[in-house]
């Protein structure tokens, strides 16, 4: 198998494939959060999620969960499968969850912490379709799957895959996690998702993970090295295989991160206080349920509460209202101590203008929110119907102005460059002084992707836009793209595993 390739310091650049990019590394958010709701808001918001689960209660469609929960002090009505929360057993159990943890990699290069300052970057995940310049759009298949998954482990700012990049949808659904756990245990050696729907497909990830790990159950237990996102299913309900998938993570020690899907107008209250209200409750209930089945495991808060176009119904993102949830589901969260998700995302049908400040409306705010893991962070397109090769450059080039901001900043007397000033004196410049000549290579941000050429240079050199400039990026990564290595014997020991399970899956595509 390939050697791994060999990395520089902290703060020097190095090249692949002739792709100028940042070192490994997870950034860590040193400024001040920004917070918008003052204390008193947060609290109300609190007060009325509290309320919420008081007195409305939220469905959990699965008979087991409705027996924890009542062994465990919560009003179950098995009926309707509604259940109530009084305020001190939200408060005490999700007191239970740890503020951070770490999730293990196969690469221990490549280990992620979650939680306080830290934060990572995530693949877009979930897509139906992906496009490209040269093949347009289409929809979601195994060879794109796995050159999307090999662009996240090309990427040093992209710290892990969120998921499918895009859905294999040409892959039989009842075993298209077997050959998607192996894509990602051999094409990345970085932190990968699996999905919740059921708890055989998580076993069966577990299973891979601990052969690609070299670990018993027991001993993955004590490292968690999976993370999968819960989707309460809004509004006030959580579906059976979500829960059946969860509980299999969280009693073999895994990460869950619980995200309601909460869409002012449409699957929330129109108003931005109604819509965070509902999200706080819904993920409250959630993440109180896991510390009931496994005190102390490693869990999420995720937001993800937009607004829709109240003409069309479509989601829209990228928008002031998403920045305000985005911001204000950071100080719930540290209003509980828990690490924190929210997203990159945009509404726009191609990489254009829209595209680009869509993306920087998310994106500051999960900055400016101390999130911790940035979901989505790299390829989404069309509200999340589509990946696009195209839009991952872009993104990785926004990542990584984003991480060299977290950088933070230098003001020793040296950084000050009096006797620089002093040497160059009135009407000189700095391009040949010492100071300067002794610094210039890591002096400033490098692009990989704008062109920061002046006219006659952009025009001689083929006039390229930005979307054109991408494409030759995605395509010349793939191209020098190299596996991690494996051992062969562990490699052999995950294929039989894919062959046997695949006889007899046991896997219903149908569910009720």
């Amino acid at each position: 198998m390939p050697r791994e390739h060999k990395r520089r310091g902290r703060g020097q650049s190095r090249t692949i494939a002739g792709i100028q990019q940042q070192p490994w590394k997870q950034p860590r958010n040193f400024y001040s959060p920004f917070e918008i709701a003052s204390a008193d808001q947060i609290e109300a918001l609190h007060e009325n999620s509290l309320r919420i689960l008081a007195e409305l209660g939220i469905a959990f469609l699965d008979d087991e969960a409705l027996d924890i929960l009542r062994e465990h002090g919560a009003k179950v009505n098995y009926s309707s499968k509604m259940v109530k929360f009084s305020p001190e057993l939200i408060e005490e159990y999700i007191a239970k969850a740890p503020s951070q943890f770490t999730l293990h990699a196969r690469n221990p290069k490549h280990n992620l912490e979650v939680g306080k300052n830290w934060t990572l970057f995530s693949m877009v995940g979930s897509t139906p379709n992906c496009s490209d310049l040269d093949n347009g759009r289409r929809p979601g298949n195994f060879k794109d799957y796995q050159n999307l998954i090999r662009l996240a482990q090309h990427f040093n700012v992209i710290h892990m895959t969120g998921g499918y990049p895009v859905e294999p949808i040409d892959l039989p659904a009842n075993t298209r996690h077997l050959d998607c756990a192996f894509t990602h245990l051999t094409l990345t050696d970085k932190v990968f998702h699996a999905y919740s729907l059921g708890k055989q497909r998580i076993a069966d990830s577990i299973d891979m993970l601990c052969i690609g790990l070299g670990l018993t159950r027991k001993e993955l237990k004590k490292q968690p090295s999976l993370i999968s996102i819960i989707n309460t299913s809004s509004p006030l309900r959580l579906d059976g295989v979500m829960i059946q998938g969860m509980l299999e993570m969280i009693r073999n020690g895994q990460s869950v991160c619980v995200t309601p899907f909460t869409l002012s107008g449409a699957m929330a209250p129109v108003t931005l206080a109604g819509a965070l209200s509902l999200q706080n409750a819904e993920a409250l209930a959630t993440l109180a349920f896991t510390q009931m089945a496994a005190p102390g495991s490693p869990v999420i808060y995720g937001g993800f509460t937009s607004n829709v176009d109240m003409k069309s119904g479509a989601p829209a993102f990228g928008t002031p209202e998403l920045a305000k949830s985005t911001l204000i589901g950071g100080q719930l969260a540290r209003r509980y101590g828990l690490p924190y998700r929210a997203s990159n995302v945009n509404a726009s049908n191609t990489v254009d203008t829209q595209a680009g400040y869509e993306s920087m409306m998310s994106l500051w705010p999960t900055i400016q929110s101390h999130c911790n893991f940035v979901k989505h962070a790299a390829g989404w397109l069309e509200g999340g119907l589509c990946a696009s090769f195209e839009k991952v450059i872009v993104d990785v080039e926004l990542l990584q102005m984003m991480s060299a901001f977290l950088d933070g900043l230098s003001f020793s007397a040296d950084e000050m460059a009096f006797d620089a000033i002093a040497d160059v004196g009135p009407g000189g410049h700095f391009f040949g002084t010492q100071h300067t000549l002794e610094r210039y290579e890591n002096a400033f941000y490098s692009p990989i992707l704008s062109d920061w050429n002046n006219f006659g240079q952009w025009t001689e050199n083929g006039s390229l836009d930005t979307t054109q400039r991408a494409n030759k990026i995605w395509k010349q990564a793939l191209s020098e793209y190299k596996n991690p290595p494996m051992d062969e014997s562990t490699i052999e020991e995950l294929e039989a595993f894919v062959a046997k399970r695949k006889e007899k899956p046991g896997i219903s595509i149908h569910w009720k």
